[in-house]
């Protein structure tokens, strides 16, 4: 009998001992480091197993193919990327890895916050150019955070160690997530709002941590974005889908918005138009002093890195050995 195939469909190159490590007396093990999702077929048909990352998408097409897969593993927080419907349709659980990153992301959602409410940044960028004469005085109004109010959208793992994170700098730490049930706010001591519009007008920091799906798409939008205080800031490490970044291009150049922080676009690479990306990277727009944005890196320590490799892979092991998986998402 054939031995099973685990197959890393991207992002992973290189060496795999840690994989191996975990899954070699059991499966042959094959990184196929495909950037796009055409360039498995032909390759992955016969896989009983795919750990998934971030960089590609697993489209019903693809799960079409597979022969005789037993697990999809994301490995991540985040799985629309991988079509679950069509993987539940064909019998194929489909897990993330929901824990880990929860501190990486979470420090970088506060580091942006903290570069852009203390004007880092700005300075940084000022003076860096030549626009500054080395004093505080070119900078934007800056307010003590103990008297700042942090809004967090989604208080799942994540947006929960934002939170305390937040908290313990001092701010008036609110949230909004209909799903989360009553006394959370109690038991971590901040405060719950009812609505995304009860939020918005109050918070001076709003930090993304909420779920990709259709009713999260640009749900920071033109209209939401609105709703937020005047000189405020908006950062975003979870989906590049859950914000409008034509609507932040435009707020900032309107001034209404201070600044912004985003780890994530839609499209990855950005489309070279871009609006956002355009405005950031023009020394004449506003956007260029006052956004932060970065190559979808808030997950990124070695250490977490190692933690998410090694938890897909024993999720593979648990089902080679005839356990359940864990963290099925669909």
């Amino acid at each position: 009998m054939a031995r099973p195939k685990v197959m890393i469909t991207d992002f992973i190159d290189g060496s795999l001992e840690r994989e191996q490590r975990i899954l070699g007396e059991l499966a042959d093990i094959v990184a196929l480091k495909a950037d796009l999702e055409e360039e498995m077929f032909g390759r992955i048909e016969e896989a009983d197993m795919l750990l998934v990352y971030h960089t590609i998408k697993i489209s019903k097409a693809t799960i079409d193919r597979l022969k005789h897969c037993r697990l999809i593993v994301r490995c991540g927080v985040g799985y629309d990327n991988v079509d679950g419907t069509a993987a539940r349709a064909k019998g194929i659980p489909l897990c993330n890895v929901p824990d880990y990153g929860t501190e990486e992301v979470a420090d970088s959602a506060i580091a942006m916050s903290l570069a852009l409410a203390r004007g880092v940044n700005f300075q940084n960028r000022r003076l860096q150019s030549e626009r500054n004469d080395c004093t505080h005085l070119h900078v934007m109004a800056i307010h003590r955070l103990s008297s700042r109010v942090f809004g967090i959208v989604g208080l799942g793992r994540i947006g929960t160690a934002a939170a305390l994170r937040a908290k313990a700098l001092g701010m008036d730490v609110v949230f909004y997530d209909p799903y989360i049930k009553d006394g959370v706010d109690k038991a971590l001591g901040i405060r719950r709002a009812e609505t995304l519009e009860e939020l918005l007008p109050q918070a001076h920091i709003v930090s993304t941590h909420c779920f990709l799906n259709d009713e999260t798409r640009h749900i920071m939008n033109k209209d939401t974005i609105a709703q937020m205080p005047r000189g405020s800031y908006l950062v975003n490490t979870a989906r590049g889908g859950v914000v409008d970044v034509a609507a932040v291009a435009a707020a900032i150049k309107s001034g209404h918005l201070a600044g912004a922080g985003i780890d994530v676009l839609e499209s990855e690479p950005p489309e070279p138009d871009n609006p956002l990306v355009l405005a950031w990277r023009n020394p004449d727009h506003p956007a260029h002093d006052r956004v932060i944005i970065n190559p979808h890196a808030a997950f990124y320590s070695e250490e977490g890195l190692e933690e998410m490799r090694v938890k897909g892979s024993e999720n593979c092991r648990r089902v080679l050995l005839g356990q359940p998986p864990r963290n099925v998402v669909n």
